[in-house]
C-alpha cells in the first residue's frame, strides 16, 4: 500500500493516479547511510552505499587500467531533490506528462537507494546518446557486470 505522504508529494507536482499506475518503476526509499564517493564531473559530492563505493572504485580502477575513463555525472539523489527537480521544471512551464518521460517520479528512482550511478567519460558530453559510442561504454558493456554493475534500462526498454 502506498502511503498518504507520498501521495501529497505527487499531488503537489500535479501527478495523477494515472502517471502513478503507468509508472513500472519499483517505488524506492531514501538509502540511510550513505558515503562520499567524491566528485561527479560538475564537481559536485556525490554519496553511495559503502558496498556501491567498494564495487565503484574496483571498477573504476579497472578500467583505468585498460586507459578508459569513467566519471560519475550523478548518484544518490533524494526524493526531496527528485521533486525539487520536478517543481522547477514545472514552474519553467513545462508540463508534467512530458517531465516525466525523462525524470522518475519522486520514489520511483534508482537514485533513492544510493546504488545507481549515472556514468560519463570525458570522450563525450554527459548523459548522451553519444556516451554509447564510446570505448567507455564498450567497456562497460563487456566489464560491468564483473563489478556487480548492470545498465538499469537499456535503450528501447519499457521503462
Amino acid at each position: 500500500m502506498i502511503s498518504s505522504d507520498w501521495k501529497t508529494i505527487w499531488s503537489s507536482l500535479g501527478i495523477d493516479e494515472d502517471l502513478i499506475s503507468a509508472c513500472k518503476l519499483p517505488l524506492c526509499e531514501d538509502a540511510d547511510h550513505l558515503v562520499s564517493a567524491g566528485l561527479d564531473i560538475f564537481n559536485r559530492e556525490q554519496f553511495v552505499t559503502s558496498s556501491t563505493l567498494t564495487c565503484w572504485s574496483k571498477m573504476q580502477s579497472a578500467a583505468a587500467e585498460e586507459d578508459i575513463t569513467l566519471a560519475i555525472v550523478s548518484a544518490f539523489r533524494s526524493v526531496e531533490y527528485q521533486y525539487e527537480l520536478i517543481r522547477n521544471k514545472l514552474a519553467q512551464g513545462q508540463l508534467i506528462h512530458n517531465i516525466v518521460q525523462v525524470n522518475a517520479i519522486p520514489g520511483f528512482s534508482e537514485h533513492h537507494t544510493g546504488k545507481a550511478i549515472d556514468i560519463g567519460t570525458d570522450d563525450c558530453d554527459p548523459l548522451t546518446e553519444e556516451f554509447d559510442t564510446t570505448p567507455a561504454f564498450q567497456w562497460l558493456t563487456a566489464h560491468a557486470h564483473l563489478f556487480e554493475f548492470t545498465m538499469s534500462y537499456p535503450k528501447n526498454n519499457a521503462t
